[in-house]
């Protein structure tokens, strides 16, 4: 039997990656619904392509996601969309019970022990599809949780990881988005080049396995092969290695719990006459492989801290971090502000949105109301850069 999947940003990044691998693998997987933004000639080569019954856009507003969330009934659901448009959908999946594979930042930061709660509730599986998450998982599978020590998230350190401070204060869109080793979508990719992408992540892990701020920590990896480590209590370290490849952990989360075997245009499939080297993650033809770690740079990349202390204020402090975070990247894109100013802006965000209890409405209020404070920051700086 085939697995029924839906897709909510099936036209984005991890949403074209995602039905890579399910080409790839059409004896293991159906896809039934697909949900993109605006991007409509591709959705609809793509429900042409995978014969989905249900395929709807940004104009058909949260009815089109409930409809691919719940109403072409999945047994697995992608949420690969950027930012909170897509809550109510994946919260209506989780409570009928469907399994959710999460690519979707901002719903597990804004919302996610909300999300957890429910999901212990149902009965579905949350499955991580970025790589550090997924790397965590798979070390965690098998684990008493007492034994863990430490969780360890490893970072590319992005564009600007040998860049000054003062270089990085007006560096323009396109040399943020010169990502050195992931293809990811605009906001990720910038996200990676202040490093918040980081710090959302700690935050993720925090919702995911159920571990406070102190026991995650974060180190940067250039060659981006490491992914995870878990520290156990009697010093023995599991970490889980692959190449950069987004559409790795995507199928891991997909085919849970099985593995699939290679994609054919990814890698030849591993054989005992393969090179050591490049099943560790060297190139071909590569003699030698390194694996660098460096300790995150504070100074450089503020963000990192802004997002422990909203994890560790907890109630909607995370949701308003995320918001503000959208505000000011888009702001940057759009040449509002420098890309200095981005963590200012989030800071300040934080400092001028009122916290509350996290619920469903609190997250959605407070999501609004960090958007409205961040947008009027964004102008005013825009207007003291004039004068």
């Amino acid at each position: 039997m085939r697995k029924r999947v839906a897709i909510l940003g099936s036209t984005g990044s991890i949403g074209t990656q995602a039905l890579d691998v399910i080409a790839a693998h059409p004896e293991r997987f159906e896809v039934v619904g697909l949900a993109a933004g605006r991007n409509e000639d591709l959705l609809h080569e793509q429900a042409r392509r995978f014969g989905a019954r249900i395929a709807t856009t940004i104009a058909d507003g949260p009815e089109g996601l409930l409809r691919v969330a719940v109403s072409s009934e999945p047994e697995i659901l992608l949420a690969a969309t950027d930012g909170s448009v897509a809550f109510e959908a994946v919260f209506a999946a989780v409570e009928r019970g469907t399994d959710v594979a999460v690519a979707n930042k901002e719903l597990i930061v804004a919302a996610g022990a909300l999300l957890v709660e429910l999901a212990q509730r149902s009965g579905a599986k949350l499955l991580p599809v970025d790589s550090e998450h997924s790397a965590i998982f798979q070390c965690l599978t098998g684990e008493e949780r007492e034994s863990v020590a430490a969780i360890v998230l490893t970072a590319s350190g992005g564009p600007f990881w040998r860049t000054s401070r003062e270089a990085m204060e007006h560096a323009d869109v396109e040399a943020a988005l010169a990502h050195p080793t992931w293809r990811m979508g605009t906001k990720n990719t910038i996200d990676s080049a202040t490093m918040m992408n980081k710090g959302l992540e700690v935050i993720e892990a925090s919702r995911l396995f159920g571990y406070p701020g102190e026991q995650i920590r974060i180190a940067v990896h250039p060659q981006s092969i490491v992914h995870g480590f878990v520290l156990f209590t009697d010093g023995s370290v599991k970490s889980q290695l692959a190449a950069p490849d987004m559409r790795l952990p995507i199928g891991y989360a997909l085919a849970f719990p099985r593995r699939l075997p290679s994609l054919e245009d990814q890698a030849r499939s591993l054989s005992l006459e393969d090179d050591v080297l490049q099943m560790l993650g060297a190139k071909q033809g590569e003699v030698a492989l390194r694996y660098d770690f460096e300790a995150p740079d504070p100074f450089r990349f503020p963000c990192v801290a802004l997002a422990y202390e909203a994890l560790a204020a907890g109630g909607t402090v995370p949701a308003v971090l995320s918001a503000a975070n959208e505000v000011a990247v888009d702001a940057f894109v759009e040449g509002r502000i420098a890309f200095g100013k981005i963590s200012e802006v989030i800071e300040r965000t934080m400092e001028r949105t009122r916290p509350a209890e996290a619920s469903l409405q609190g997250v959605r209020l407070a999501d609004r109301e960090a958007r409205i404070n961040a947008q009027a920051i964004v102008e005013g700086t825009q207007r003291s850069s004039v004068h």
